[in-house]
């Protein structure tokens, strides 16, 4: 007899709804969190940015209203922002933990690792257990060159109590531009360096040029094909040079080349649980290469897009299959969102996909900003990308604009119920919502 039915190590999204779950059906839970309760996103990630970035969306917003004769008005105090940030996210992994002590869910301080496939070993504490669920998800990459000692990440910018006077991001993905749109809009000087050609790579290229054209007018300096090399630091800051001789001063670098899954020190190789550098391998049942125990979240080696709603959708599977449910998990489409200014999404069948495949899709080109000024509130940029298949019912989109965010749910919605033109006319939708206008584009695209 095991002491605990299911065992978690790490409290984040990619366990606790299944914990919540298991222990609801009666099953006797614990959670293994040597950091705090809930996890990256909720205490230094999403949360964080979420909160951080969205005066910038208001200010964003007026500066659009200034061509309609509206005097912009107000500014943004970092160090104001960041001392409610301070206040208000620590206040989210006490509620969890008060859901979970309401739950009899035990939370075990430390570090949890494998003894063997039904012993987990925390600091110098053995528990027994049937079912082990590990989600510790990703860590950022650290860029392995001379002087990256001086290399800040994702998680420190979004804890620093004064915006740095000049700033280097390493790297042209989501978090570096989400980040780079907040430091310029506050007057810093901020260089993005990529070794690529371009910026987000997995993103429609023309939407993408677009925010970067903006990010640039806004102030922010791309270089791109540049291989950072070297950082020193100098009696005035920091200098970070690269291969092609590229040289900038700077009082701040962040590194945002990626992240790492966290699979090190948790005794995998011990007991036998297939890994690589990629993550932890999984069968189409969450399990790794032992049944009793499964893997969640972003450290999982996976295609699917490592996302907060992706792990917590793979966490509630987890507890129907421990509950009996034999049926191997069945991603749905997958919504994302860039937090730039503008909005950057993309959900199912994406633009370069379906040039590859023009017998099976059509694409459908909407400028919308420029057809509706009014409902995207004088954002004239605003630009729809829809994927329509040969059963005329939408595979993908791809949207740039304010309020892609909220637009590319309602798509993934529609996605998923594989709605039809017909199933459109059968709705009433509100007017004159934003999403509207959508709705009547789209249903002109599947007819």
């Amino acid at each position: 007899m095991y002491q605990y039915d299911v065992t978690f190590i790490g409290s984040g999204h990619a366990n606790w709804h299944a914990a919540v779950d298991l222990a609801k059906a009666g099953k006797k839970v614990a959670i293994v969190e040597k950091d705090i309760i809930a996890g990256t996103c909720t205490n230094y990630g999403c949360n964080a940015k979420f909160l951080l970035e969205s005066p910038f969306e208001f200010m964003d917003g007026l500066a659009r209203y200034e061509k309609a004769g509206i005097a912009k008005t107000g500014e943004i105090s970092w160090e104001k922002l960041m001392a409610y940030k301070k206040e208000e996210i620590p206040t989210y992994s006490p509620m969890l933990e008060g859901m979970f002590a309401h739950l009899s869910i035990d939370v075990l301080k430390g570090h949890g690792q494998l003894k063997d496939t039904h012993t987990v070993l925390i600091d110098e504490k053995e528990i027994t257990t049937d079912y082990i669920v590990i989600g510790t998800g990703q860590r950022p990459a650290r860029l392995n060159i001379p002087g990256n000692e001086w290399f800040q990440d994702s998680r420190a910018f979004l804890d620093m109590d004064h915006m740095p006077e000049r700033i280097v991001f390493i790297g042209a993905g989501i978090i570096a531009l989400e980040f780079a749109t907040m430091a310029s809009l506050l007057g810093s000087e901020v260089h993005i360096i990529e070794f690529a050609d371009r910026a987000l790579a997995a993103y429609p290229e023309k939407m993408v040029a677009s925010v970067v054209e903006k990010m640039t007018a806004d102030g922010v300096n791309f270089h791109f094909n540049q291989a950072v090399s070297s950082v020193e630091k100098t009696a005035d800051g920091l200098l970070i040079k690269t291969v092609q001789g590229l040289e900038i001063e700077t009082d701040t670098i962040i590194d945002a080349t990626g992240r790492v899954s966290n699979v090190e020190g948790l005794g995998l190789e011990t007991v036998g649980v297939d890994f690589d550098r990629t993550g932890i391998k999984v069968n189409e049942f969450m399990q790794t290469s032992l049944s009793n125990i499964y893997a969640s979240g972003d450290v999982v080696s996976k295609t699917i897009p490592r996302l907060t709603p992706t792990a917590s959708f793979e966490s509630s599977y987890i507890a129907e299959h421990i509950l009996g449910n034999p049926a191997p998990i069945n991603y749905p489409v997958v919504p994302n969102v860039v937090f730039t200014l503008p909005r950057l999404a993309q959900v199912g069948v994406t633009i370069a996909e379906a040039e590859a495949n023009p017998e099976q899709y059509k694409i459908v080109d909407i400028p919308f900003g420029k057809q509706l000024k009014f409902q995207t509130k004088l954002e004239t940029e605003s630009h729809f990308t829809l994927i329509v298949g040969s059963d005329k019912t939408l595979k993908g989109a791809a949207l740039l604009g304010h309020e892609a965010g909220e637009m590319i749910n309602l798509l993934t919605l529609i996605i998923n119920q594989k709605l039809t033109a017909k199933d459109l006319n059968r709705m009433i939708f509100a007017f004159p919502a934003t999403t509207n206008g959508l709705l009547g584009a789209l249903k002109q695209a599947l007819a």
